[in-house]
């Protein structure tokens, strides 16, 4: 079966709707999850871009400040993906990382190939610092799951098999161009 993002298809899909002020009780209540699990992280990855906004809120929400990001490319445009998810540069310093909890935190597993891709690594190939490679004990959460998902991530705030509207993706990308056209028509 093709990979469908519900973007595609001629007809409007129905579409979950992620406010910025169901976000902020979305990541409460992930961040309750993990408080309550007793594992807690030394350090949180983000998988950028999506993954980012989400991260920094659990970091605020459970008293983490350690940060980092994994660049990882799997969508290419709107409904396109690529074969499989690549990690792109720059690279995490993962030099710190030995005997860490580490969480990754994106905002949905959608496939979830790009999680599974992540945690994999990080799990059983470990960490590559170029004269040794180091494992980590590492957890996953996201705000949506979709069913289809190739990985249960270890926290979810919600699962669904719809598209989602991100309060932070949801509006179109602003280029010069498109500011210009913008500045003319409020008769600037």
């Amino acid at each position: 079966m093709p990979f469908d993002d519900g973007a595609t298809s001629d007809a409007a899909p129905e579409r979950e709707e992620l406010t910025w002020e169901l976000f902020g009780r979305a990541e409460r209540e992930l961040s309750e999850q993990i408080v309550a699990s007793g594992w807690m992280p030394d350090l949180i990855i983000a998988i950028a871009r999506g993954g980012l906004i989400p991260a920094g809120a659990i970091g605020y929400a459970i008293g983490i400040k350690a940060m980092g990001a994994m660049n990882v490319e799997f969508y290419t445009g709107v409904g396109q993906t690529l074969p499989e998810p690549v990690i792109l540069p720059p690279l995490m310093d993962a030099s710190e990382l030995p005997g860490k909890k580490v969480l990754v935190v994106d905002d949905v597993a959608d496939s979830g190939k790009t999680l599974k891709m992540v945690m994999e690594m990080l799990r059983h190939e470990g960490l590559d610092l170029g004269d040794e490679t180091i494992a980590v004990d590492a957890r996953s959460a996201v705000i949506y799951r979709k069913p289809r998902s190739v990985l249960t991530p270890d926290y979810c705030w919600r699962e669904t098999d719809k598209w989602i509207n991100f309060p932070w993706s949801a509006l179109p990308v602003m280029t010069p161009h498109a500011q210009d056209q913008a500045d003319v028509a409020v008769g600037s």
